[in-house]
């Protein structure tokens, strides 16, 4: 018989567990690249290890760039400009951090260029981790294994998240001493004896081989402070105990000292998973559980699945065990949507599981896909009348300045102020993506050169070697007879 509570209690314990391995398993390559590097190189420092990340047309974003009273920065947070836009996605910001209203759908239109997605991206940094954000492109709706309904339903589910809340019980203390008994025949089982304290008791615990496997691997000694998850036998130090200060130089200063715990060793601690409605209705429609979100093989979903996740998710909710977080579906190039799929979304939009519908088109008044009619921005009239639509303007000159300072700083190029000049110009004059793509390029001839900053040549030199879209087609109207297939002149034959 399908239970749901059962399947979901399993999965996020199951989680836990996946988590910790990969928490261990890390901190052993830590200390194990750690320790190789100190003792080849005999250096006594330990470097920090950072993450390298690449740069993307968005990394410069950070926020919206609005200040407490929603009010736009001119230049903040990466965001540059188009004051009004962002001063209307501050207000829907606050909605969906209000997560009251659901069923909310909101329309970013604009020219190309002018910093839709960048809004979009924005308002995701500024919820932060903890509320879900789905981001699409209308065209991937056509090219997944699965019906396009289902590939929303799908998208529009990733975009609500519950937070399950369950008590747990840890043991928090002092280590003061571990016995471990190694059979004398070297076969066998280890067992031991683990001594934890607090300032007001002390109690020695049985240990078995798993629990021995995991004081080893941590490398908990005499005066760590530890804590130990009941259910999972997760073991986690919080540092050293101030009764170990003077051990400092022997210990480095890396270390960390927190005080002896108070009141008993066992404690009741309240644990908060937050998993996705789609990530529960995956485990909960395959055999092999939360596995098949790793292997991707999620496939069409049942909607008696996911009605009896809906009813035990809202009863949850009244006992004050699980919260809904309405999160974001950002859908790009909305107008490549079929008419089906307008309909399937003027439908779900009702449904109180529902989050905040986000949509960005660059397109004027187009065909609907699907049919012969126009529209503005391809999207039925009965499905704009639905929403909150932003506008975005072209940036001005001062503007596009500002925003190619941000991606030199961002790309890590240094430009010259004539060449800052010519590159802004460039971006007036044929777009401000053709000119951010000039950037590293100018970057790059600027280091065969062996030169430390970008000068106006540089820029003159990838400017002749890539045409942006005005010379393309200035290009392609030349020499049009060069070319197969031209359609344009047997169009022209047609007409005459």
């Amino acid at each position: 018989m399908f239970n749901p509570e059962l399947r979901i209690e399993v999965t996020c314990s199951t989680r836990t567990d996946f988590r910790c391995a990969l928490t261990h398993s890390y901190n052993r390559l830590t200390r194990g690249n750690m320790a190789a590097q100190v003792a080849t190189t005999k250096v006594p420092e330990v470097r920090d290890i950072t993450r390298i990340e690449r740069i993307g047309a968005h990394s410069h974003i950070r926020g919206l760039g609005l200040d407490d009273a929603l009010e736009p920065r001119q230049v903040s947070q990466g965001m540059v400009g188009q004051l009004a836009s962002r001063r209307a996605a501050g207000l829907i910001l606050e909605m969906i951090k209000d997560g009251q209203i659901a069923g909310r759908a909101v329309l970013i239109a604009g020219q190309p260029g002018t910093g839709k997605t960048a809004i979009a991206m924005g308002l995701a940094q500024s919820l932060g981790p903890d509320t879900p954000f789905t981001a699409l492109a209308g065209s991937e709706i056509f090219s997944l294994e699965m019906s396009k309904t289902e590939a929303l339903s799908q998208a529009f589910r990733k975009a609500i998240g519950v937070r399950i809340k369950e008590e747990t019980e840890i043991i928090e203390g002092e280590v003061v001493e571990i016995q471990i008994d190694r059979p004398a025949t070297g076969t066998g089982a280890k067992v031991g004896k683990l001594t934890l304290k607090t300032t007001e008791m002390e109690t020695i615990y049985d240990l078995g081989t798993k629990m021995i496997e995991s004081l080893s691997k941590e490398r908990v000694q005499a005066g760590d402070v530890v804590t130990i998850d009941k259910a999972t036998g997760k073991i986690s130090k919080l540092g050293r105990s101030f009764t170990r200060a003077r051990d400092y130089d022997a210990m480095g200063a890396q270390t960390q000292f927190v005080q002896c715990p108070e009141g008993e060793l066992q404690k009741r601690k309240e644990v908060v998973h937050t998993v996705s409605l789609h990530e529960i209705d995956v485990i909960n429609s395959r055999t092999q559980g939360f596995l098949a979100l790793f292997s991707g093989d999620t496939g069409e979903i049942k909607s008696e699945v996911r009605e009896q996740i809906n009813a035990k998710v809202s009863e949850w909710r009244e006992e004050g065990k699980a919260e809904i977080i309405p999160g974001v579906l950002f859908i790009d190039e909305v107008h490549m949507l079929d008419i089906e799929c307008f309909s399937f979304l003027n439908r779900a939009l009702e449904s109180d599981l529902s989050p905040v519908l986000i949509m960005a088109t660059n397109r004027g008044i187009t065909r609907i896909r699907g049919t012969n009619y126009q529209s503005p921005h391809g999207i039925p009239i009965d499905m704009l009348d639905r929403l909150l639509i932003i506008a975005t303007t072209p940036y001005t000159e001062k503007e596009t300045r500002q925003i190619l300072k941000i991606r030199c700083e961002e790309e890590d190029v240094e430009l010259s102020e004539e060449a800052h000049t010519v590159l802004t110009r460039i971006g007036q004059e044929t777009s401000l993506r053709y000119a951010i793509q000039l950037i590293s390029t100018a970057g790059l001839v600027c280091r065969k050169r062996r030169g430390t900053e970008v000068q106006v040549e540089d820029i003159k030199r990838v400017y002749s070697l890539f045409l942006d879209e005005a010379r393309s087609s200035q290009y392609m109207k030349e020499y049009q007879d060069s070319f197969l297939f031209n359609e344009t002149q047997s169009s022209q034959m047609e007409t005459s």
